[in-house]
């Protein structure tokens, strides 16, 4: 499988995670496995609410904090005040401090699993005293529960869209079963982004794992916080180039994911994107975003406050080798939707957001509208 674009450095993965005791300064339609996708969907709603002893004591707190920071970065850098906002797999909500802090004018929330809604709508009503630090969001927000990479979107969020910004964060390779899967993910995504719309999302990297497959003994590889295993139809390691779908390995991920997933060879994506008017503003494995972005000094501060790497003072606590690797193996990219920005205000069609959510508030999808 041909490389889509230049990873890393070739050192990254082996030079370690950047150092905790920086300076800090402020200034600076798919025909797929029901039983697949409610496996996952039964996997992340069994994942239960930590309270911030709980999530302090996980074996990835760091990466956690990491990837906290990936996605603040990304938000805080594609959106615009008063935005409208598509959180698609949205989970749990736990980016919804991200936007507020963003000042998103607007929040659509979908997410297939349905514990996760319900704890999306606790956090977002501000009842989730144990881990949210915060009572109210200064948006209006809707959640749906459904399969946003199976179900046409469109009439669903008629009168919500368009959206300014759309959002996908570590899930949009669970779209990659099948080329129609796929192809529904961008489709929904597209035709919900207003023209000149952004795109922002982090997904795992191809390169990096089918190469750190190749460079392995068997099929698996892996370290104390993680592990990969392909099955023995890729017993060559070779992937065909007019198959890029449906490949599929086995991820775990300490206190965090035990699932399959899919390989979403990056070059394919980019250009089957842009068969549904999108181009590609930039594509950068997480090793070289932290390093890029770590040269910006508010993005050193935030990175303090969120603590991957301590404080610099009295916490020292920072990314560990075997977290460093984990965030290798995932990319961040941004795409922007053609097109002249047509912008409305975000009264005119989304006057169904609620400032407090209701369980039956949730909108419930099965099967395309």
């Amino acid at each position: 499988m041909k490389r889509g674009y230049p990873t890393s450095p070739s050192n990254s993965s082996a030079s370690g995670p950047p150092k905790s005791r920086l300076k800090y300064t402020p200034e600076g339609e798919a025909d797929f496995s029901n039983d697949f996708v409610q496996r996952v969907a039964d996997h992340y709603s069994a994942r239960t609410n930590q309270t911030l002893e709980e999530r302090e004591a996980s074996p990835i707190i760091h990466l956690k904090k990491l990837n906290n920071w990936i996605k603040s970065v990304l938000v805080q850098q594609y959106t615009t005040k008063g935005d409208a906002v598509l959180d698609l797999a949205c989970g749990k909500g736990g980016d919804l401090i991200k936007w507020d802090k963003a000042k998103a004018g607007y929040y659509v929330g979908i997410d297939i699993a349905e514990g996760s809604m319900e704890d999306c709508r606790t956090r977002y009503n501000g009842d989730a005293d144990h881990h949210q630090r915060r009572k109210k969001f200064t948006f209006p927000a809707r959640l749906i529960c459904g399969d946003c990479f199976e179900l046409q979107l469109d009439e669903v969020l008629a009168d919500d869209a368009p959206f300014d910004i759309v959002s996908c964060q570590f899930a949009l390779h669970y779209s990659w079963s099948t080329e129609a899967r796929a192809r529904r993910a961008l489709a929904n995504i597209s035709a919900l982004l207003r023209p000149g719309g952004t795109f922002i999302g982090t997904m795992p990297d191809a390169n990096v794992i089918i190469k750190k497959l190749r460079e392995a003994e068997g099929l698996a590889y892996g370290n104390s916080v993680y592990w990969v295993r392909f099955e023995e139809e890729f017993s060559q390691k070779k992937f065909k180039s007019s198959s890029p779908y449906g490949i599929k390995y086995y991820f775990h991920l300490e206190d965090a994911v035990d699932c399959p997933e899919w390989i979403v060879p990056f070059h394919v994506f980019k250009a089957l994107a842009e068969e549904y008017e999108f181009d590609l503003i930039f594509v950068k494995n997480n090793h070289e975003f932290v390093l890029e972005n770590m040269k910006k000094p508010e993005n050193v501060e935030l990175m303090r406050r969120l603590g991957a790497l301590g404080d610099g003072n009295q916490d020292l606590s920072t990314l560990s080798p075997d977290e460093w690797e984990v965030a290798y193996l995932y990319l961040a990219f941004v795409l922007k939707k053609r097109g002249q920005p047509d912008r409305m205000p975000v009264k005119s069609k989304r006057d169904k957001g609620k400032m407090h959510l209701e369980k039956e508030d949730i909108m419930y999808i099965s099967s395309e509208v």
